[in-house]
């Protein structure tokens, strides 16, 4: 602060007088001199020149709010060290460490900051495009000409056309059952065909290309065991002569054969019956009301028991049995033996 009556005192006490130094500074007498001020800072007042009382107050009031506005560049004396105003019109100043600014040339070193919406993993691979599915093929399937359960001259002709190259390993029967399915099954998986175990007209076709015509004697062999040696019951008259050791049956007339044909026969549980007895009934359609299986062609000998045609014996051959009646498996035979055998005729069943 100016001191009114004294002027400035830089000793700390009064009566002490500067003195002007050289460059028009004052300093105090007998002490060492400052450092230079800089060109433009504001030198003190002479103390000789100082204006009387409250005019000398406010010109230093003056003096000090001029150098706080920046009117006037540096710092009174005494005053502490300020940094120096920054102008309205004048951008802040830049800090001391600068960089280059960014061109298309000079990408900055370090990355900047991913924003927040930004995401710091990699992104993603696109995923692979996924193949349309094929369109199901609106083409009809193939027509079924055979399935288990159909009985006619063309299964017969199946079946010897399958045996022929190793499919079907017994005599054709004419009936489609679970052999027969089981033999076009394999069939089909040698050529790569679907396999179902019907004949539609693609395994037909090609069944029909790797196989010869049938001879007679291969669509109806005669019998597929030899005929065992008539008994001599059987040797005069009308007789079914049946022989449970060959499995076969003869049908014989004054002891001539005029047909013959495999038979089956009960199992020990519900054996066929031996001796001598007579057709007392035929039934042509006839269905077992205790076993609920259709008995076609049947010609009845002895109780419940009578010769008649077997789809399952026609399917499975011997690998099953009956319930005690005699089985055919030769649909044609056992319906043209119906149509001759007679009620009262004999049948002989023996060993």
């Amino acid at each position: 602060m100016v001191d009114t009556d004294s002027g400035w005192d830089s000793g700390g006490g009064r009566g002490s007088r500067g003195t002007r130094d050289t460059d028009g500074t004052w300093g105090v007498r007998g002490a060492r001199a400052p450092d230079a001020l800089p060109d433009r800072r504001v030198a003190a007042p002479d103390r000789r020149a100082a204006l009387p009382g409250r005019r000398v107050a406010a010109v230093s009031l003056v003096a000090l709010a001029a150098l706080a506005t920046g009117c006037e560049p540096g710092t009174a004396t005494g005053a502490p060290e300020a940094s120096p105003p920054v102008r309205p019109t004048q951008a802040a100043a830049p800090s001391p460490t600068r960089t280059a600014p960014v061109t298309e040339d000079a990408k900055p070193r370090t990355a900047p900051p991913p924003g927040p919406s930004a995401s710091t993993t990699p992104p993603a691979p696109a995923p692979a495009t996924a193949r349309p599915a094929p369109e199901p093929s609106t083409a009809p399937p193939p027509r079924v000409l055979m399935r288990t359960g159909s009985e006619s001259d063309r299964v017969r002709e199946l079946q010897a056309r399958l045996r022929q190259i190793g499919h079907f390993g017994r005599n054709p029967t004419g009936y489609y059952g679970s052999v027969t399915a089981d033999a076009v099954r394999s069939f089909q998986a040698k050529r790569s065909l679907p396999v179902t175990g019907s004949t539609d007209e693609v395994t037909w076709q090609r069944l029909l290309a790797m196989t010869r015509v049938p001879k007679a004697a291969e669509l109806r062999p005669p019998t597929e065991r030899p005929l065992a040696a008539p008994d001599e019951r059987c040797l005069k008259g009308r007789v079914l002569c049946i022989s449970k050791n060959s499995r076969t049956l003869a049908w014989m007339i004054d002891g001539k054969v005029v047909s013959a044909m495999d038979v089956r026969f009960g199992s020990e549980y519900t054996p066929t019956r031996e001796g001598v007895f007579e057709v007392f009934w035929k039934s042509r359609d006839h269905v077992s009301t205790l076993y609920d299986t259709p008995m076609p062609y049947a010609l009845f000998f002895s109780g419940g028991q009578a010769v008649h045609y077997s789809a399952d014996f026609a399917a499975n051959g011997y690998g099953g049995a009956s319930h005690g009646c005699v089985n055919v498996r030769d649909k044609k035979k056992v319906a043209a033996l119906f149509d001759q055998v007679r009620t009262g005729d004999k049948v002989v069943v023996y060993w």
